[in-house]
């Protein structure tokens, strides 16, 4: 740590509140919630009496405030909530605004916000009952003080659009009126739910209620983070995992513009923090670093290749799904086929690099930050300031994008390291924004995998057995080894499970899947759709393999072994259906299929691509079919489906990360390419909710976008893409 002797630190965190009362306006627009719609970090109800219950604020002027625990990166999880709440409250719609729970307060209150994880498509489907539980709690609450009020039963009182009625006299009061009594009431143990068929706000396609603040720039991400007496850091870190810090010579840095010091992050970093971002990103430059590059420096794609490679005949396997005896009855068929496939590292590529600011004094630390778990954020926070986590704060900011990469607590990597820059800087905020090469070099991958399947197919055409045998990366034993299962990571089996929310969506009479873990060195981490992108492509593409094979239509053969998943086969026969399968397509455009279970969600999509003797690929149109039981909101999982299919399309065309001397080659969006909108299909979605169940949206679609194209290139080509991104097999977009 050096520091250049010419700079004068920023003062004590007294002298920052004095700042901060003096810029209080900024900062009301930054860091607290607005009285109209959209989230916010400040807890409105905290010290007022008009909290309602842990979910539900109610002010005299008739806002009603919702607490949200979950995050929101775009996926419209924070509107959502808000429907589901706001729908039990009985409340009116217009008078709503949101706010995020600080993580401290889920501390000292026991709980009461239960998980603050967005992660795994939980979001709603995690949290849906205690949130509308959280709602119908306050509205009667509040029903129960507008009855004392008048002397009358509770039972003979309703509310709706944030009025209460006395049926038998028509007496009126609104929820503003009775709230500051309200909240004095114990709240009720025991609460009835209003039957999905009755749901007024929720399960409607209102509109989204962060959209306004995001068209004006009115939404303050956490790269936009701006504190009165702020400095700025840029960090190095060397682009190979395993790496050391030798040592640093920081003379240049410090001579120059605006810098305030050069700091040792850890054992694997420096960082120069400066008057603004750019003059500590260009004296970072000039740091003169001597790196240990440990044993991974000599490892190349090729090699990392040759180990997954390996692992398909290796006797070491976890088995996940087994039935029958598949190795038997796939020899004694009158006809075997086999494939192998393999899918690259991928990057999140999140428009928002990593960040957070941190302001740090022996007694208190507070960071703000995107964050997919603040509680998680709260904990690296906590050890990174040798803080309580009651002494520590995470003040959540909308994400720029997540994908799971700001999600799992050992890859909030940003906020640990900005808490440790800001231990140098006592009672001075620093803001520390990773530059975009930092963000690509310093991922937490898509597991690289290979998957090699075998069937059986007897002299009807029917499979007598299939053996699926997976090799790879295991993101639980990278990140989150306590979480093996006997040494077995479950999550590897995503799509292929013999049950629960990834259960495989076919019934075959001998199967066999397993695992054989080889993990690289490279960090892999939760990706948008995790393992359910690679194996809905393993076994949708395998499967239209054995339909061709046994000269059959793919979508009956697949329905052959759908009897006993009825909703799988509905979303599938949906698509289908809505496509036009079995009748002639356009001219020179083909058809193909895929479905999966994940997530809980049953999903389908049927693709119209056609492809030029030049090998360009044009993809026309996707029909895809989503049964996630409920529906908060149609129109967001409209675009959620979308959404996803950008990015899963994506990385089959063309995402790929490489590695060469044990770095990852690709630094940028020049070399880490993503879809143009003039490449985009049209979607059309269908919601199918059944009821019954509670489903993700956000992850369990991506699956089937690539392996329905991947089908439909085969139907154009006769030729069969095994190898990603699609640009290894000579085929490109326009």
């Amino acid at each position: 740590m050096t520091t250049n002797p010419t700079r004068t630190i920023n003062p004590t965190r007294r002298a920052f509140v004095t700042g901060s009362a003096a810029a209080a306006a900024g900062l009301v627009l930054g860091f607290t919630v607005p009285l109209g719609r959209g989230g916010g970090a400040a807890l409105a109800g905290a010290g007022h009496t008009d909290e309602i219950t842990a979910w539900v604020v109610v002010r005299p002027d008739e806002t009603v405030i919702i607490r949200i625990a979950r995050s929101e990166m775009g996926q419209g999880t924070l509107t959502g909530l808000a429907q589901l709440v706001a729908e039990e409250l009985a409340c009116d719609w217009s008078k709503v605004a949101t706010e995020y729970v600080p993580p401290s307060r889920n501390l000292t209150r026991g709980g009461a916000w239960k998980s603050f994880q967005t992660t795994g498509s939980r979001g709603i489907r995690g949290s849906h009952d205690y949130v509308r539980e959280g709602g119908a709690a306050a509205r009667e609450m509040l029903i129960a003080a507008a009855a004392r009020a008048w002397g009358v039963p509770a039972g003979e009182c309703r509310a709706d659009k944030g009025v209460i009625t006395h049926g038998p006299s028509g007496k009126t009061t609104t929820f503003g009126k009775v709230c500051a009594a309200a909240a004095g009431l114990p709240v009720p143990d025991k609460v009835a739910l209003k039957n999905p068929k009755d749901w007024t706000i929720a399960g409607k396609p209102l509109k989204r209620l962060d959209t306004a603040d995001k068209l004006t720039g009115k939404q303050v991400y956490g790269i936009d983070v701006r504190l009165p007496g702020m400095l700025n850091a840029a960090i190095r870190q060397y682009p190979l995992f395993g790496a050391r810090l030798r040592s640093f010579d920081a003379a240049k840095a410090l001579a120059m513009p605006g810098v305030r010091k050069v700091v040792k992050v850890g054992d694997d970093a420096v960082a120069v923090v400066a008057d603004t971002w750019w003059q500590a990103k260009t004296a970072l430059e000039a740091v003169d670093v001597v790196w240990d590059e440990g044993p991974h420096g000599r490892i190349d794609g090729a090699d990392i290749a040759a180990m997954v490679d390996e692992g398909l005949d290796a006797k070491d396997a976890f088995v996940g799904n087994k039935a029958g005896d598949a190795a038997g009855a796939i020899a004694a068929s009158v006809k075997q086929v086999q494939a192998t496939y393999s899918y690259p590292f991928q990057h999140h590529a999140t428009m928002e690099p990593m960040n957070a600011t941190a302001l740090w004094t022996p007694e208190r630390c507070e960071v703000w930050c995107p964050t997919q778990s603040a509680e998680d954020a709260l904990a690296a926070a906590a050890f990174a300031a040798g803080l309580t986590p009651d002494r520590c704060e995470i003040h959540r900011m909308h994400l720029g994008g997540g994908f799971g990469r700001r999600g799992a607590g050992p890859i909030h990597d940003y906020v640990h390291q900005a808490v440790r820059i800001a231990r140098e800087m006592p009672g001075t905020p620093v803001k520390l924004l990773w530059t975009r090469e930092e963000d690509m070099t310093h991922g937490a991958y898509h597991p690289v995998t290979q998957c090699r399947l075998t069937a059986g197919i007897d002299d009807q055409g029917g499979i007598t057995g299939l053996r699926v045998r997976i090799s790879g990366q295991s993101i639980l034993a990278g990140i989150m080894p306590g979480r093996l299962a006997g040494g077995m990571d479950p999550v590897v089996f995503q799509c292929l499970a013999p049950k629960g929310d990834h259960a495989i969506a076919y019934s075959f009479p001998n199967l066999l899947v397993d695992h054989a873990m080889r993990n690289p060195h490279l960090r892999p981490g939760f990706w948008r759709g995790v393992n359910a992108n690679q194996n809905a492509i393993y076994l949708e593409c395998f499967m239209d393999e054995l339909a061709h094979a046994a000269g059959q239509d793919p979508l009956a053969f697949r329905l052959k072994y759908m009897k006993d998943h009825p909703k799988s086969r509905a979303v599938l026969q949906a698509v289908a259906d809505k496509a036009g399968w079995g009748r002639p397509a356009a001219k020179g455009v083909h058809r193909g299929l895929a479905q999966c279970k994940a997530f809980a969600s049953y999903v389908a999509a049927c693709a119209e691509v056609s492809v030029s003797d030049g090998g360009v690929v044009k993809i026309h149109r996707i029909v895809a079919a989503t049964d996630s039981g409920h529906a908060v909101n149609p129109q967001q999982i409209e675009a959620q489906v979308e959404g996803s299919f950008v990015y899963g399309l994506s990385a089959m065309l063309m995402g790929e990360c490489t590695v060469k001397d044990g770095r990852v080659e690709q630094r940028n969006f020049d070399t880490y390419e993503v879809m143009r909108i003039k490449d985009m299909p049209r979607v059309e979605t269908m919601v199918m909710p059944s009821g019954g169940f509670w489903g993700g949206v956000g992850e369990p679609t991506i699956a089937v976008a690539a392996p329905a194209v991947l089908n439909a290139i085969f139907a154009a080509t006769g030729k069969r893409v095994r190898d990603f991104p699609l640009k290894h097999s000579g085929l490109r977009l326009a």
